[in-house]
């Protein structure tokens, strides 16, 4: 195992083993603690599942059927996207199931501090923390290690190099495509690893609503006795209606992944809400044959949990009805089988998975097509695991055109400073030369202007939509490139939004006329050096001098306008210091300068910029 998924066996054992003793605790412990006997520096924290539906789904479940609410952002800044800017009333933050993420705020934030202190000191002794959890455990378990990572690894006060490993068994999904998107981003991906046995329904009964899952959720503990006779009919239709909502999400997806238009799927779900819930993390199908299938694709694994559990015809249904409630419970076996075995199969090359088992070309294709058989892939779920494949591929396609893009930014923007250069020896700022427009200079920088911006769109466009790796927005070139584009390009923008008086009849540039252009790349900046949100308007700011200018040009009165005045001095007295904005902002004729002279005296005499004005 350890050559496949990067983790030792002992490891994954004692992991289930304390996720199964913390279940079934009798002194309710929030969670327990286990050394691994093979790995003296590895612990393992545990946390207890519960079949409880209130500790499954809160609140209302007529206005919340899934459960879902808004991640807690001020714990966890991260899980966010960065693909909302511009007037988009998008809410950027990545959502999770409340119960769930309720239990471990209150084991995070106990009194006694008992989990901290757990963590501290494996943090003090140098230990990896592995968090897990069988069944609902695993959610618990998944916030814990993303707290973790935001907290010891992200954090500027950052206190280990030793990431986590959250290890999960028969975990339900609960946590949507923004966090997905957010822990891909932030390299974080390979930090989880998800064990679901073929047929358990567990790890997809949250893509029912409330009402369904409620009633399977009833169902499943007398299952862990092997000799329970349960009503075969009634778990039938609570199956084929769980089934049935896990079907609705894996259409859809897949239609997006095929780039369908006009489905009948695309049309269900403008009248039927679907579960917000994603794959997240590297999953491990464990099958009948003591075989381990490796998926690493979020897509393919949601592709997964719906075609490996799919029946051949009605007459079967009663029976995997029942078996997938079974399934459930018998991890252990399952893991012990398949770890003895080291029959590990990975799904890497997606788009050349075979499409039936038929006359295999090598060893390895032969080996795959087992691998799928086991799975009870279909050739539609072989297709639509191509499809998944495919979407990825094409989005390192994207990658390397972007890519190709670079050393004509580079270029331009190097002409770019030159005109500055040039401007600030003639001794004029060059927003205030580009907006006058008076040379040919002027105009041949105003044409390197708009094939920049013809680049970057094209660039925002494939980010905004998903149509280059989730990791591009963390890269850091790309957020030093873009900065860099943004600083110098973006002023001249604004030169030219207001030279055409746009403002007049479109609004402020900053509420009506920035383009997502420069409000992404703002956002990777601030995510990358965790600065706070809108704090990074260094390239932005000639905006609100010319809103602050018409203010003053029209009389408005000085105490209306004074705040807006301090935060924008202040803001340029940090940006200047931190050498974010250029000395030529501050030449005698600038536009900046000659606003900043009209205020009144007595504030003048106390600004916090008065010492970069010229004298």
């Amino acid at each position: 195992m350890d050559n496949n998924l990067g983790v030792e066996d002992e490891v994954i054992k004692t992991a289930l083993s304390a996720s199964l003793e913390a279940c079934a605790n009798p002194k309710e412990l929030p969670f327990v603690v286990r050394k691994v006997d093979s790995s003296p520096s590895q612990v393992v924290v545990a946390f207890p599942g519960s079949w409880s539906p209130n500790d499954w789904f809160a609140g209302d479940g007529e206005a919340n059927s899934f459960g879902e609410t808004k991640i807690n952002d001020k714990k966890f800044p991260s899980l966010r996207s960065l693909r909302v800017g511009g007037f988009a009333k998008v809410d950027p933050f990545a959502k999770v199931n409340e119960a769930f993420m309720a239990r471990f705020l209150r084991i995070l934030e106990d009194s006694n501090q008992t989990f901290c202190k757990e963590v501290t000191k494996a943090v003090e002794n140098d230990k990896q923390i592995v968090f897990s959890g069988h069944s609902s455990g695993g959610p618990i378990a998944i916030y814990a290690t993303v707290w973790f990572l935001e907290k010891y690894i992200r954090s500027n006060e950052k206190q280990t190099s030793r990431p986590p490993l959250c290890l999960t068994f028969a975990s339900p999904l609960t946590s949507d495509h923004t966090f997905c998107h957010a822990v891909q981003r932030e390299g974080w991906s390979d930090c989880f690893v998800h064990f679901v046995t073929k047929l358990d329904i567990v790890p997809r009964i949250l893509f029912a609503p409330r009402s369904s899952a409620t009633e399977l959720l009833l169902e499943i503990p007398p299952f862990f006795d092997p000799h329970h006779k349960a009503d075969e009919k009634k778990m039938a239709s609570l199956f084929a209606s769980v089934m049935k909502s896990v079907s609705c999400v894996a259409n859809s997806a897949a239609c997006t992944l095929k780039g369908s238009k006009h489905t009948l799927s695309e049309t269900m779900s403008r009248f039927i809400k679907l579960s917000p819930y994603r794959p997240c993390g590297k999953y491990v199908f464990c099958t009948e044959t003591g075989r381990l299938v490796i998926v690493k694709n979020p897509d393919a694994v949601l592709q997964l949990l719906f075609y490996s559990l799919q029946i051949e015809s009605e007459t079967e249904l009663q029976k995997r009805a029942v078996a997938s409630l079974k399934a459930h419970w018998t991890y252990k076996d399952a893991l012990d089988k398949s770890l003895a075995r080291h029959n590990v199969v990975r799904l890497e090359k997606l788009r050349e998975l075979p499409l039936s088992s038929d006359d295999p070309v090598d060893i390895q294709v032969k080996t795959i097509g087992a691998a799928l058989n086991d799975l009870n892939l279909s050739e539609l779920a072989r297709l639509c695991l191509r499809a998944a494949g495919e979407f990825e591929k094409q989005k390192e396609h994207n990658r390397n055109t972007v890519k190709g893009n670079k050393d004509a930014i580079n270029k331009t923007l190097k002409a770019l400073e030159e005109y500055r250069t040039t401007c600030r020896n003639d001794g004029v700022g060059y927003y205030d030369a580009f907006k006058m427009q008076k040379k040919e200079q002027d105009f041949k920088a105003n044409v390197k202007r708009l094939e920049l911006a013809t680049i970057w769109d094209e660039i925002i466009e494939m980010v905004r939509h998903g149509q280059l790796p989730d990791e591009f927005e963390a890269e850091k070139e790309w957020v030093d490139l873009g900065t860099q584009f943004r600083r110098l390009v973006e002023p001249i923008d604004i030169a030219n939004y207001y030279r055409h008086k746009k403002n007049e009849d479109a609004g402020p540039y900053m509420i009506r006329g920035r383009p997502s252009r420069y409000h992404y790349p703002q956002r990777w900046r601030e995510n990358a050096e965790q600065l706070d949100r809108d704090s990074s308007g260094e390239s932005c700011f000639w905006a609100e001098v010319e809103e602050l200018e018409d203010e003053v040009t029209n009389k408005r009165p000085w105490k209306e306008i004074e705040n807006r005045v301090l935060t924008l001095e202040k803001n340029l007295r940090k940006w200047y210091d931190k050498e974010e904005v250029e000395k030529d902002v501050f030449l005698e004729d600038s536009t900046l300068v000659k606003w900043w002279r009209s205020l009144p005296d007595d504030h003048k005499a106390n600004s916090c910029i008065k010492g970069l004005m010229p004298s």
